[in-house]
């Protein structure tokens, strides 16, 4: 289990460290990676805003994570506590199950962003 946690730390780490790594460079540099759906047919993707919403939490600025990307922002809880879900059952066990309910939530975190998708280009 120690080392399953190790794993999981040094992972989610890398994941961190890439993520402030592209904050970084791309405040620096102003070159950041362009939504394909967005390119492609202009409309917006339910993540389109992310990066917005991300940086603008990264200085604790709520409006414009709201700006950005409000029904990711709102989703956000849910979708961190099922990742933490999964990422202790995991470290708990060895194996990375799906449960009924964890399943059910994920399913339905899915129907919310798409259609917050449709929703966000049709008003």
């Amino acid at each position: 289990m120690r080392r399953r946690l190790l794993q999981t730390l040094a992972g989610w780490g890398a994941v961190l460290a890439l993520g402030l790594a592209y904050a970084l460079w791309g405040s620096v540099t102003g070159l950041w990676i362009p939504c394909p759906i967005h390119t492609l047919t202009g409309l917006d993707c339910p993540g389109c805003g992310v990066t917005r919403m991300c940086l603008a939490l990264l200085r604790l600025d709520f409006s414009g994570a709201w700006a950005a990307n409000p029904g990711l922002l709102l989703l956000s809880p849910l979708l961190l506590w099922l990742l933490l879900w999964q990422t202790v059952d995991y470290i708990r066990t060895g194996v990375c199950r799906t449960t009924f309910w964890r399943s059910i939530l994920g399913w339905s975190l899915v129907v919310l962003l798409v259609g917050y998708g449709v929703l966000r280009n049709c008003i």
